[in-house]
């Protein structure tokens, strides 16, 4: 029996809740790692401050990544090693030019 969290055959995986432990759950223990270094310095920043505004942009920051997480594993690695490759290399060789992007934007809207 499956369950109730799986997501049914032919269907996306839905977003973790904005909590903690909806979004570990989603990660590697790797990714999970990272989420707990970043929740102490977090908390121990609004401790200090009393603004949440920091935990909620951690939290919607996680979630997203957690979710990318769910529907492409290891996204987010492939994501950090790709600015690793930019930054060491000074350029990004699969980058599409401005004016071919919107060239097919335009063709797209004309159809």
């Amino acid at each position: 029996m499956a369950s109730p969290d799986a997501s049914p055959p032919n269907q996306h995986p839905s977003p973790p809740a904005a909590d903690p432990a909806s979004i570990r759950e989603c990660l590697t223990p790797t990714l999970a790692a990272e989420f707990d270094h970043e929740w102490q310095i977090v908390l121990d920043r609004v401790k200090e401050s009393q603004d949440l505004t920091d935990l909620h942009a951690l939290l919607n920051k996680w979630q997203h990544t957690a979710f990318l997480e769910l529907r492409e594993p290891g996204a987010y690695h492939r994501v950090l090693a790709k600015a690793e490759e930019v930054i060491r290399t000074g350029h990004n060789p699969r980058a599409v030019q401005f004016e071919d992007l919107r060239d097919a934007i335009q063709q797209r809207r004309s159809t």
